[in-house]
């Protein structure tokens, strides 16, 4: 039943402030005269798509439809330069840290920063890090960082896809160093392939990687079902690429088939979920509906209960739909607080079968 487990939802109005403006002025270089270039080459007004709106959208849908056990959390410390640094190269962090204040083009991929942007993405590490201590410490079954800018495309020498910094890489790393977890599972289920988290922890067996995502050539390009980690970390990432029509019924094969099994040889002691909300049928790419949101939740809720102690935790990602993005959002929280997860089955089946239920009157002997 709805409200039999407790959720803390992790949430700051700091992370707003992250608002690249294309029609402002950046800093001039060779990568703002890339961007610029393919702008202009474009046959349409191009906007910022990782915008603040996708919080704000969030937070009043939770606000308006309230969910019994889950908790809203605020006052989360910004991540420190010692948690940034177990997973970006300090080279790179001082130069994303050079750019507080100041407009900037990051990755020829149209990644960028507004003045506000550093402390932003900051907050997310620093929200991404409290929900995981949150669950630690037994203060909630399970957490949610809605956080942005979001993270799993950020390397450890790079910004890429509208990520800064490595959100839910920080926050696995912090809970290894500081929180006595030895075994992390990374569950990554945007609808891209989340590069950056694959590179940071390429080679480490003690980080079990797990993501589907639309296959290539789909942004980033990677992931491909070959790509399983290498040196000590050889086998420890698992990568599912998958057509963009693949909806409900084949994502919860995958986390039934291959995800269980996994997480059963690899024994987390913590699980961390990249949840993007642009696998919805509304958005990118993947033809997932909120039941089959909800189905992938109750698998993970249950490896987590299973494994360690129900020790999970969600970081935003990925979603730029705003109505699926709150309304998925809503669907998992919904599931987390301990909702019914229903029947999952081929799209189309059940509205057909109501549709035959109502209409089947017109075709049968009046008489009997």
């Amino acid at each position: 039943m709805i409200g039999d487990r407790r959720v803390n939802v992790f949430y700051d109005d700091v992370m707003l402030g992250h608002n690249p403006e294309v029609d402002l002025p950046f800093l001039p270089s060779r990568v703002e005269k890339r961007v610029r270039s393919i702008l202009q080459g474009l046959d349409f007004k191009w906007s910022y798509p990782e915008h603040p709106g996708r919080l704000t959208a969030i937070k009043a849908y939770l606000d308006e439809h309230p969910i019994d056990g889950v908790h809203f959390c605020s006052g989360a410390a910004p991540a420190t330069y010692e948690q940034l640094a177990r997973v970006h190269t300090t080279s790179y962090l001082d130069h994303i840290f050079s750019l507080a204040g100041k407009r900037a083009w990051l990755d020829k991929d149209t990644t960028a920063v507004s003045p506000q942007s550093i402390d932003a993405a900051t907050a997310a590490a620093g929200n991404a890090i409290a929900a995981v201590e949150s669950v630690i410490r037994g203060e909630c079954d399970s957490a949610f960082a809605l956080v942005r800018p979001p993270g799993h495309h950020a390397e450890p020498v790079r910004a890429r896809g509208f990520c800064l910094l490595n959100n839910v890489s920080i926050a696995a790393a912090h809970a290894r160093a500081k929180l006595g977890c030895e075994r992390v599972l990374i569950i990554d289920w945007d609808a891209h392939h989340g590069n950056g988290t694959q590179d940071i922890f390429w080679a480490d067996p003690d980080v079990l990687f797990f993501d589907t995502h639309c296959a290539a050539p789909f942004y980033p390009g990677s992931g491909h079902l070959e790509d399983v980690g290498d040196g000590l970390g050889e086998g420890y990432t698992i990568n599912v690429p998958l057509p963009e029509t693949a909806g409900d019924v084949a994502f919860e094969k995958v986390f039934r088939e291959i995800l269980v099994p996994a997480a059963n040889y690899f024994e987390p002691d913590l699980i961390l979920v990249s949840a993007g909300f642009d696998p919805h049928r509304n958005d990118m790419a993947l033809n997932l509906t909120y039941d089959g949101f909800r189905a992938i939740t109750r698998i993970v809720q249950d490896i987590a209960d299973t494994h360690c102690k129900g020790r999970l935790a969600l970081v935003l990602e990925g979603g730029y739909n705003l109505t699926s993005l709150s309304q998925g959002v809503h669907a998992v929280l919904e599931t987390l607080a301990g909702g019914d997860v229903p029947e999952i089955r081929e799209m189309g089946v059940k509205e057909v079968e109501h549709a035959a239920e109502f209409h089947r009157s017109a075709f049968s002997d009046l008489e009997e």
